[in-house]
């Protein structure tokens, strides 16, 4: 009997500890979640801090003033997961105290009747009895073995009373702490629903106020347009002379492919002319002769090494570095209205950081342009068949040609406190740099 109530404790321990340790892991990792949630939320703030400085309601900052709401909602969304689990622990727990509550119950009964039967064979009477009814010496030592193994059994039963109702305490004070978190809990998820809505007003006065500098923000919001159509412009330039520069590069091989399976076929050619009549040669000279190499298509990049920094460029999808510190993004990439009639289609992101904040390459590659857009200066960086291009710089600290690797920095930000970051391929293609960039 002493052998299979220890192993019922024990599995029932491991089983109960399996159980709690499995929504611990996800609760940790909503915890460094919700850090990170806050930290964003810190951000935002400070950036918003900024832009109260000016005065002025501007579209930037309703685009952070939206990012807040989303980030606070996206925290009390954390804090329903938090307390789903804490709410799935208390069930375990409860289901934990009522399977032990029954096991020290069926442990006491037994125990019980243990106690009774001895209470009533307690003589020593019936003690030496029981041994002198011995048939030998043998039988004797079995009986003296079997009170022994019985007085073990009874301290045995104590014993396991005394484990389980260890345990069952220790899950009881572990529920009565899984009831303060849940309550600790509930209070910040009511704080943050507060905040919220304080929040969706500030949110709502900056677009009343907005709506009422239409004509300006219209006004400035083409001027924008324009801006971001004179980069687009030297963006599909830049990409185009880098096709070209491809292009001719893969003729100069060609060329020199062709000129080295000259050079080798010649002797054969030499020979056969000698010897016209030698058997199997007509034969044998197509096949010695190997053909040039194609010129590589006009839309790729195709040496090794363009292919290699392609592919791991394609790789470091969610992971590349944000091209500054620290900012926020002000407008995102794509068509978006802020307000009502006042529509922008991005065609990368726009980053607010204070003037003067260095900018950062993503990724290795060489500076394939720096090129003046307006008053401002744009570097673009070619990472094989990939470009990324950093708008509204006041300095520059690179040159075109020159290699360069994640994280060196390109140049200084200009004035406006705005970077426009935008990812495009040798097609001209643009791409979200937000699904690129590291979360």
């Amino acid at each position: 009997m002493r052998k299979p109530i220890i192993l019922f404790i024990s599995i029932f321990y491991l089983v109960s500890s399996a159980h709690a340790q499995s929504p611990t892991q996800s609760r940790s990792e909503l915890e460094k979640e919700r850090a990170s949630i806050q930290k964003e939320i810190e951000d935002v703030k400070r950036s918003l801090d900024e832009t109260h400085k000016n005065r002025k309601q501007t579209l930037g900052q309703l685009a952070l003033l939206q990012k807040r709401l989303r980030l606070r909602q996206a925290a009390i969304s954390n804090i329903n997961q938090q307390l789903n689990f804490i709410q799935a622990d208390m069930n375990t727990s409860w289901q934990e105290i009522i399977k032990l509550k029954k096991e020290l119950d069926t442990l006491r009964k037994q125990y019980a009747e243990s106690v009774i039967y001895a209470y009533e064979n307690r003589t020593n009477y019936d003690y030496l009895n029981f041994l002198f009814a011995s048939s030998n010496f043998n039988d004797a030592v079995k009986r003296v073995e079997y009170l022994k193994s019985y007085r073990a059994y009874r301290e045995q039963r104590a014993e396991n009373i005394q484990r389980t109702q260890v345990l069952l305490q220790n899950k009881i004070d572990g529920l009565k702490i899984k009831r303060i978190e849940k309550d600790e809990a509930l209070v910040k998820q009511n704080k943050e629903r507060q905040v919220l809505e304080v929040e969706k007003k500030e949110k709502d006065q900056v677009v009343e106020q907005l709506q009422g500098q239409e004509k300006e923000l219209k006004k400035e919001m083409n001027a924008k347009q324009r801006q971001d159509q004179k980069l687009g412009n030297a963006i599909a330039a830049a990409i185009r002379r880098a096709r070209e520069d491809a292009i001719r590069e893969a003729k100069k091989r060609a060329a020199a492919g062709a000129a080295v399976n000259s050079t080798t076929t010649a002797p054969a050619k030499t020979e056969v002319a000698k010897n016209p009549s030698n058997p199997g040669s007509a034969g044998t000279m197509p096949s010695m002769v190997k053909p040039a190499m194609k010129p590589a298509a006009k839309t790729d990049f195709n040496t090794t090494t363009d292919i290699a920094l392609s592919g791991n460029f394609e790789k470091d999808k969610g992971h590349l570095p944000w091209p500054i510190a620290s900012g926020t993004i002000a407008m995102r990439y794509g068509p978006h209205e802020y307000i009502k009639g006042i529509v922008h289609n991005n065609q990368g992101i726009t980053i607010e950081s204070p003037p003067g904040t260095s900018v950062t390459a993503v990724f290795d590659g060489d500076v394939q342009s720096v090129f003046n857009v307006g008053d401002v200066t744009a570097v673009m960086i070619r990472h094989g068949r990939y470009f990324t291009t950093y708008s509204n710089l006041s300095t520059v600290s690179v040159s075109k040609g020159q290699s360069v690797k994640m994280g060196q920095v390109l140049g200084k930000l200009g004035d406006i406190g705005q970077l426009d970051f935008v990812l495009s391929d040798d097609k001209d293609r643009t791409f979200d740099p937000e699904r690129w960039l590291r979360r």
